[in-house]
């Protein structure tokens, strides 16, 4: 491979850890931000939505408009963005700081924008690079956002620990420099054409493409499968398994993420025959959280929780490749259109998991089992709630068997 693809190859790969720091670094810092500007929980819930609409906003403009924007520009310029987003988010409160919340509002959206073009750009760039196995390439830089998420995690607790959390602003701009060398590097690359549909009516057609909504249901329910867990891996092993905080971020969080970057990494290794992968991954998903939701001893559950990072690893983008292999015309329109799915699984899921714990706290059932068990309202709580993520994968396991079955027939189309 000659040096200009080795750039940009690194390039692509630090700007998808860039997502992984925009994803965590505000749940990370809630506890910071309550303790010293006493901003409230539903407005610290608030940034994750916020971000979580960004991204899914960006999938849908690009989905359908993606022919209006010089693409090599775009790509070139999203870890910018970041940076920008980055930096706002971390000096605000110097400059600002009678309206903090405004400051993590305006850092947020912008960095959540460069995520969003990142989960839009950054995998049809590494498609177009020429290679004898594109499936684990794609793999290689997903895993990258994965073992991503350990770093952020393990480095924040430390540097939180040391430093103390009155010096936050520091973690901000010291992840800033991330997307500071992802820019630096696409300036001396060059950046393929990528192929966008001509006009809008070309992408309104495109829909008409029963693969295409195979492909996103299949990543719908993966985004849901991946992103329950990573949400709710911390808050399952601290109350319903009774494990501190701080060590239910670290393996809940950061062991959920290692155990999704060596699924990925171990694909772009040595993996083959992606769709009879993704099943027996939504298989293993199922089964996961179904054994998180019933276990009582915690250390099957901590188990449950890592092994759910192994076996999700490769549904998201296992289900883009899918989608590539299949639908040979569309370009970046088809990884906006996956991107906008997988992101409204990973908005849903959790937030479906979140409402029934709630629920399920309330219900006369589960008074009457605290009674006569002994677990308190909060543990069976999230034990229902993490049956109900069980639910999506679960039908995934039919939607992804028939995408094994048809794997035949697509080929021969």
């Amino acid at each position: 491979m000659t040096q200009k693809y080795t750039r940009l190859k690194c390039a692509c790969y630090t700007t998808n850890i860039t997502m992984s720091v925009v994803g965590n670094l505000s749940p990370i810092l809630f506890l910071t931000f309550r303790s010293l500007y006493g901003i409230s929980y539903s407005l610290l819930g608030l940034l994750v939505l916020i971000n979580f609409s960004t991204q899914l906003t960006i999938d849908l403009i690009f989905s359908f408009f993606s022919h209006k924007f010089n693409i090599p520009k775009t790509v070139q310029n999203t870890p910018a963005i970041g940076v920008v987003g980055l930096v706002i988010y971390a000096l605000w409160p110097f400059v600002f700081p009678e309206n903090v919340y405004l400051g993590l509002v305006i850092g947020t959206i912008i960095f959540s924008a460069s995520s969003g073009l990142a989960e839009v750009l950054m995998s049809p760039v590494i498609a177009a690079i020429p290679s004898d196995n594109p499936e684990r390439e794609m793999s290689k830089l997903h895993s990258m956002y994965a073992w991503g998420v350990v770093g952020v995690v393990i480095f924040s607790t430390i540097f939180l620990y040391i430093f103390g959390k009155e010096n936050w602003q520091w973690l901000g701009l010291i992840f800033a420099i991330i997307p500071f060398v992802s820019t630096v590097l696409f300036r001396f690359s060059k950046v393929p054409t990528l192929e966008t549909p001509e006009r809008v009516s070309g992408t309104i057609s495109m829909l008409k493409n029963q693969t295409l909504w195979l492909c996103l249901i299949a990543i719908f329910i993966g985004g849901a499968g991946e992103c329950t867990m990573a949400q709710w891996s911390s808050g399952y092993i601290e109350q319903a398994l009774g494990i501190p905080k701080v060590w239910g971020d670290i393996f809940g969080v950061a062991l959920f993420a290692m155990m999704l970057g060596l699924g990925r990494s171990l694909y772009a290794k040595i993996g083959k025959n992606i769709e009879r992968v993704l099943f027996w991954c939504i298989v293993g998903t199922t089964l996961c959280y179904f054994v998180a939701s019933i276990s009582n001893i915690a250390l099957v559950g901590l188990l449950a929780c890592g092994l759910t990072g192994l076996c999700a690893s490769m549904l998201w983008p296992g289900c883009l490749l899918v989608a590539s292999s299949r639908i040979k015309t569309g370009g970046v329109f088809i990884y906006a259109m996956m991107a906008a799915g997988g992101d409204l699984g990973a908005s849903i899921g959790p937030q479906m998991v979140g409402i029934i714990t709630d629920v399920a706290m309330q219900s006369n059932v589960i008074i009457r089992l605290v009674d006569k068990y002994g677990y308190t309202a909060e543990q069976l709580g999230i034990k229902c709630g993490m049956l109900t993520g069980m639910i999506l994968p679960f039908v995934g396991i039919f939607i992804f068997l028939y995408i094994l079955k048809s794997k035949h027939k697509a080929q021969g189309e």
